[in-house]
């Protein structure tokens, strides 16, 4: 027999990238300087209402909308290289239904952080 050992989910996503360099470049590319600067803009405030929201949300309640605003914070963290947070965000949306409250008050906060570890590698400008 053979022995197989498991990594922790949260040692998975501590191997994501906070950010991927390349991301913000690449939308410079496709929309111009002025129009990347804008939806990053706008990125980062629907980002941070977003987390506000989430931690507002009654998990019992609403695992129906935490999933709808995880998947939107998903799909927008990667549009912007914030890998770690997509990831996260993936993974509230896939366990909303079946997360218990402590996991998902960890989970946000593994969220924030993640945001804030992405805000901090962005380039100055």
């Amino acid at each position: 027999m053979f022995e197989v050992t498991v990594a922790p989910a949260q040692t998975a996503l501590d191997a994501e990238p906070a950010r991927e360099p390349g991301a913000y470049q690449a939308l410079v590319r496709e929309i111009g300087e002025d129009g990347a600067c804008e939806v990053r803009d706008v990125f980062w405030s629907d980002t941070c209402a977003r987390l506000q929201l989430l931690r507002t949300l009654a998990l019992a309640q609403h695992p129906g909308r935490i999933a709808r605003e995880a998947h939107s914070l998903k799909s927008a963290a990667g549009t912007f290289g914030y890998v770690r947070l997509a990831a996260l965000a993936l993974r509230l949306e896939k366990t909303a239904e079946s997360l218990g409250d402590a996991g998902f008050r960890d989970l946000l906060d593994l969220m924030d952080a993640a945001y804030a570890a992405g805000r901090a590698l962005e380039p100055e400008g």
